[in-house]
């Protein structure tokens, strides 16, 4: 099966250009491909997972996938989809934020034996003259044609306006693409629906420099049934870093996932097989919970490897009881299908002196110092609202303290809304 009919059957594509050529190119692999990933965090995010996984399935198809981690770029900052000017970055950072891109990378991508490889456009970039550059490549630019580009539009009609240094981000992204062609033969580029205009700028460069044919394919913005942007939630991002976000929330995260973003989720999300994917959409009630469960899971395997996965679904279990799931329901999927009844030891835990206790701490000032909230005044107005409970009882004042006698074996179990626990251990010394 040709790789574009896999990406187009699980929903990652929304435009190509030249698609019977581009068809052509990937019917004889191994074929390279890349994706551009800014280095402006040491962690990539759940918003990522579209371009991340279509790199796999190239890589699975018997291609080879190229990640360009843009630490020449990023020194510029991309303007598509930002009203404001990005804030630059240190090579120091950028060097930081690289190694930590690469690691999360290689949960999905198999970097061994020259399979795949990581590039950084500061090879290329940083030692580039500039009335050189200007000469070799920026005469082949229209500066008509690039202002009508959607990424640049935005940023000309908002109270900011676009700065010189970002109306270049365009010609270099395009330098790129020409690069990497004349490098690695790499003749498809892919990114989101924001990269359209950039994309396709560094297929007309590589046509008018090289005289070959270069491909774009770009991702649609995927939201949640709600309309709310994938990976965006009340605490901010979902983060593939564990240390940001931990393993069992990131499970949280997928389990609570709507029931209509569901067979949609495990497409994009996850390597299960179509057909047994489309199955889900006859499932409803218990059944479709086995369902999230499994996205979950696999969602969370992918990531953070099977321990943690394993370790997520019987927290979970501790917390709401174990279920038994079906073995028709996708069983390509490695779930344990039996009923977990093992110590929640994945739930987010903090500790706290029982020196502490004893003098007894507001629960507003519990919340906060723990983390679990943003501001004090966030945590009075969940409490107000009704939605903090301390092992199962309602908190129902701000004044109310957690004192010694709070703690069940040493332990407090903090529930915020319906589906965020945390647990709080009591210690005797530090």
């Amino acid at each position: 099966m040709n790789v574009l009919d896999v990406l187009k059957e699980r929903g990652f594509i929304e435009s190509t250009t030249h698609e019977d050529e581009l068809r052509e190119y990937l019917s004889k692999p191994p074929a390279s491909c890349y994706i551009g990933f800014d280095p402006t965090a040491s962690s990539l995010h759940v918003g990522s997972l579209v371009p991340i996984m279509s790199l796999a399935h190239m890589q699975r198809c018997g291609h080879k996938p190229i990640a360009l981690v843009g630490g020449g770029t990023g020194m510029i900052g991309d303007p598509s989809g930002k009203t404001e000017m990005r804030q630059l970055l240190t090579p120091e950072i950028i060097e930081e934020n690289k190694t930590g891109i690469k690691g999360q990378l290689a949960r999905f991508i198999d970097f061994n034996d020259g399979r795949a490889e990581l590039v950084d456009n500061a090879d290329w970039l940083l030692g580039l003259e500039y009335i050189s550059f200007l000469r070799d490549i920026g005469r082949y630019f229209s500066v008509n044609r690039m202002i009508k580009a959607e990424s640049y539009k935005m940023r000309l009609e908002s109270d900011e306006g676009l700065a010189f240094i970002e109306f270049n981000y365009m010609i270099l992204q395009a330098y790129d693409f020409l690069k990497l062609s004349e490098t690695h033969n790499c003749m498809l580029q892919m990114g989101g629906s924001d990269q359209w205009g950039n994309i396709v700028a560094g297929v007309d460069l590589v046509r008018r420099v090289s005289q070959k044919q270069a491909f774009g394919i770009t991702f649609p913005l995927i939201t949640t049934s709600s309309g709310i942007k994938m990976g965006k939630t009340h605490k901010g991002a979902v983060w593939l870093d564990p240390e940001r976000t931990t393993p069992y929330e990131y499970y949280q995260f997928w389990v609570n996932s709507d029931d209509q973003d569901v067979e949609r989720f495990l497409a994009l999300f996850t390597f299960l097989p179509m057909d047994e994917i489309r199955e889900v959409k006859k499932l409803e009630g218990a059944d479709l919970n086995s369902v999230k469960s499994i996205l979950a899971y696999e969602a969370t395997r992918l990531a953070h490897g099977r321990q943690a996965a394993d370790d997520a679904v019987r927290a979970a279990a501790s917390l709401f009881g174990g279920r038994t799931i079906p073995s028709d329901i996708l069983p390509s999927s490695q779930i344990d299908r039996s009923p977990a009844d093992e110590s929640a030891s994945s739930v987010p835990t903090s500790e706290i002196l029982y020196s502490d206790a004893i003098k007894g701490i507001n629960v507003v000032d519990l919340l906060y110092s723990m983390g679990l909230v943003k501001s004090k005044g966030e945590a009075r107005r969940m409490i107000e609202q009704g939605g903090v409970y301390l092992n199962s009882e309602r908190a129902l004042s701000v004044d109310d303290k957690v004192t010694e006698g709070s703690f069940k074996d040493s332990e407090i179990l903090v529930r915020l809304g319906k589906k965020r626990y945390h647990k709080i251990i009591c210690k005797k010394s530090a």
